[in-house]
């Protein structure tokens, strides 16, 4: 019986690498039902949303969806629609492993870490207050002087319940890939009150795992230069949204940059899996992005699904290829093009 998933093509790059790893999963064996659903520019231009709530629908309906890049305007136009996605469906968790893969150009080696990232709370809450609104002043008029007039405000909300659940998952996911530690990251030496909350609950829940998964902490501006010095020493990282966020790119170039940077967004009912880079739109059509990092996602997805052999021999063909230096894209040293480097991942599977 094949799995009904939803594929999201997106926009840019987007279609072109949704087609291309669509075609690398079935090569695997695993029965898949795609149910097509659309988000990004192209969809907005003809039913004047960027999100059809078609879209999340059918991602309601399959819980599991495949999602391309998808364009997000800088400053003006449509909030980001992956954001969206993650809000309207409670994707709480942002799953970001981060391994070194033989034939990627990078300055370390054997690295695996991954990055857990709250995905609704924080700073990314999205409430906000323009200088000058009725809000922005009430709020500069009981700082008691701490904040200046005409000051634009975002406000950084933490709860225990979001705090809870994280972490939780962190732990969880550190116990179920045999992973040996997890690692706390906040700056609650100045945010005492919402990241000394992470830390709070966090420890609450580390007594739980005690004897099964060593627990640590460790400052985001301290993490940083711990993760270029000695990555090594770090195995699962637990972060806010904004510092995950920020971390999630820093270990995607410990180990050779976004192109290889696979991730998945966990809910309690829904998952959606989609690489961490953006669109790439003027290499629209051109053949000639990078697949890996949505191949990896898909690899991620099978995994959830249950299809752990499958998931494996994804990956090992994806290393094959990469290793072996002969059909890959030119940001890992070679010269073929997308469906090229999909033909010859299709080919180690079969």
């Amino acid at each position: 019986m094949a799995y009904k998933i939803t594929l999201v093509p997106g926009d840019g790059t987007g279609p072109e690498l949704a087609e291309v790893t669509a075609k690398v999963v079935e090569a695997t064996g695993v029965k898949i039902d795609w149910e097509i659903a659309h988000a990004g520019i192209d969809i907005m231009e003809k039913e004047g949303t960027p999100l059809p709530e078609s879209t999340l629908k059918s991602i309601a309906k399959n819980k599991v969806a495949l999602k391309g890049p998808i364009t997000t305007p800088i400053g003006t136009g449509f909030r980001s629609v992956n954001v969206a996605i993650r809000k309207e469906l409670d994707l709480y968790s942002c799953l970001r492993p981060c391994k070194t893969y033989v034939g990627v150009k990078s300055k370390y080696n054997n690295i695996d870490l991954v990055i857990v990232r709250e995905n609704t709370e924080d700073l990314y809450a999205g409430v906000e207050y323009p200088e000058n609104s009725e809000e922005a002043n009430k709020i500069i008029e009981i700082s008691n002087g701490k904040i200046r007039k005409e000051s634009a405000i975002s406000i950084k909300p933490m709860s225990v319940f979001g705090c809870e659940r994280i972490v939780r998952f962190a732990f969880d996911h550190a116990v179920k890939h045999n992973r040996k530690k997890v690692t706390a990251v906040t700056k609650a030496n100045i945010m005492k009150y919402t990241d000394g909350l992470f830390y709070k609950v966090a420890r609450e829940v580390a007594k739980e795992f005690e004897g099964k998964i060593e627990y640590e902490e460790r400052l985001i501006d301290n993490m940083c230069m711990q993760l270029v010095q000695k990555p090594e020493l770090y195995d699962v990282i637990v972060l806010p949204n904004l510092y995950g966020d920020i971390l999630s790119d820093l270990c995607a170039g410990l180990v050779g940059g976004l192109g290889v940077a696979p991730g998945a967004n966990h809910g309690k009912d829904c998952a959606v899996f989609e690489a961490v880079h953006g669109s790439a739109p003027k290499y629209k059509g051109l053949n000639k992005v990078n697949p890996t990092a949505l191949i990896l996602s898909a690899k991620l997805m099978l995994e959830h699904i249950g299809e752990i052999e499958a998931s494996k021999r994804l990956e090992k063909a994806v290393s094959d290829v990469i290793a072996e230096k002969k059909q890959v894209t030119y940001d890992l040293g070679g010269t073929a093009g997308t469906r090229e480097m999909g033909q010859a991942i299709i080919d180690k599977l079969k």
